[in-house]
């Protein structure tokens, strides 16, 4: 895994040289195009500061980076700068952080993880029906109760059924027995083809589905199956805290995967990143699109170049080293929170390589709560956790604090 880190002045010019290679609003004859620069009453581009703001002038010249621009297509042309800048983005991805093999993979930045994950079980569902000639009853989506909510959302507007597991109250590891036993129904009442969603940390707990139990059962039934992994809030971390993991392109089981620029990145919402291997992008290919050179096979349609734009200038703001460094110093703080709540006896959920932790609700005050703005597992009834996230912001003064007023509340249980 490497990528430069590089400085100010080089980024800034490979962004303003990629935007010189788009056709410009102010000076072209662009006449068919229903786009256009930013709205000069409310972003006025003649303001001198924007000369060192290659992200804000991006945006305010406006690209649009509709369709997926690392298939062999044609493609809008007048945007060809920064769609390169989003295809190097888009490289860097797979095959540096997820091991993909050079050129094997197709992707695009997306609007975030929801969007990402059901482009994905679009393009299996059609997989299956294309290939396979099976019927919408046929198909199963397969994900554990902690999976994020985007997964059925997706099966709600693909017309698919779920398959939801169970896993262990403390552990969060699945429950292999409950799994078997759905699967062996789910066969039973006709379903051939199933789309697993394996989570790469969960929303809540931060938890990885192990991936090896999972797969072991399925293909014991020799079952259809494709695999996507839900990585929206641990691509960005977990490959830079456990180098040597199973949630890469080198294991063949793995067709996609999700990531998201706007939690670890610290990137503008908006920013996801959608990759699957060569090949598949075609089952969601929009041939009504005929207007749009190479058409178009994204879930959102036309996007903003300047989303793009900015995971790459963050990506090689820090460079690979610079990165793992900032992931594992967050990963160290969220352990040094674990070694303080182990001292008072409280007991939590925190995956060792993700800056997630799960607090039993018992030792929470709703006080607490409020003031910390901790997050529940549930708004109907009562909560069981509550969650902490070591992001960037969080300062150690306000972790003290939390921790001081935490052992208070423990003291009177």
């Amino acid at each position: 895994m490497y990528w430069p880190k590089l400085n100010t002045q080089k980024i800034k010019l490979k962004i303003f040289e990629a935007l010189s290679k788009n056709a410009n609003y102010r000076s072209e004859n662009i006449l068919g195009l229903p786009g256009t620069f930013l709205d000069t009453e409310v972003f006025y581009d003649g303001e001198p500061f924007l000369k060192d703001a290659p992200f804000l002038s991006t945006l305010i010249a406006n690209p649009n980076h509709i369709g997926c621009h690392t298939l062999e297509t044609d493609h809008e042309e007048i945007f060809n700068g920064t769609q390169e800048i989003e295809k190097d983005l888009i490289r860097i991805c797979a095959e540096e952080i997820c091991k993909a093999e050079r050129h094997e993979y197709d992707g695009y930045v997306a609007s975030g993880g929801t969007e990402a994950n059901i482009e994905a079980l679009w393009i299996y569902r059609n997989f299956f029906q294309q290939e396979k000639s099976a019927r919408l009853h046929e198909i199963a989506f397969v994900y554990s109760q902690d999976t994020h909510y985007s997964i059925p959302k997706a099966a709600n507007l693909l017309g698919i059924e779920s398959l939801v597991f169970n896993v262990h109250e403390n552990t969060r590891e699945v429950d292999i027995v409950d799994l078997e036993n759905k699967l062996n129904d789910a066969l039973f009442y006709g379903k051939k083809y199933f789309v697993l969603v394996l989570n790469l940390s969960t929303t809540m707990f931060g938890s990885v589905d192990d991936i090896g139990k999972i797969t072991s059962l399925f293909k014991l039934r020799q079952v259809n199956y494709k695999i996507h992994v839900d990585a929206a809030f641990g691509g960005f971390i977990y490959p830079f805290t456990n180098a040597d993991n199973a949630y890469t392109f080198l294991n063949q089981d793995i067709c996609s995967i999700s990531l998201d620029g706007h939690k670890m990145m610290q990137a503008p919402y908006g920013t996801g990143v959608f990759l699957i291997r060569k090949n598949y992008m075609k089952y969601v290919c929009t041939e009504e699109a005929a207007y749009v050179p190479g058409m178009d096979y994204t879930l959102c349609g036309s996007r903003s170049g300047a989303n793009a734009i900015c995971l790459w200038m963050i990506i090689h703001a820090h460079g690979s080293v610079g990165w793992t460094v900032k992931m594992n110093e967050l990963l160290q703080k969220t352990n040094e929170v674990c070694k303080a709540l182990d001292a008072m006896g409280v007991k939590y959920y925190h995956n060792p390589f993700v800056n997630i932790i799960a607090i039993k609700s018992r030792y929470i005050t709703k006080d607490l709560a409020k003031q910390f703005y901790l997050v529940l597992d549930t708004h109907e009834g009562e909560p069981k956790w509550y969650k902490i996230v070591m992001m960037p912001h969080v300062k150690q003064e306000v972790i003290d604090d939390f921790l001081l007023q935490l052992g208070e509340s423990v003291k009177t249980i």
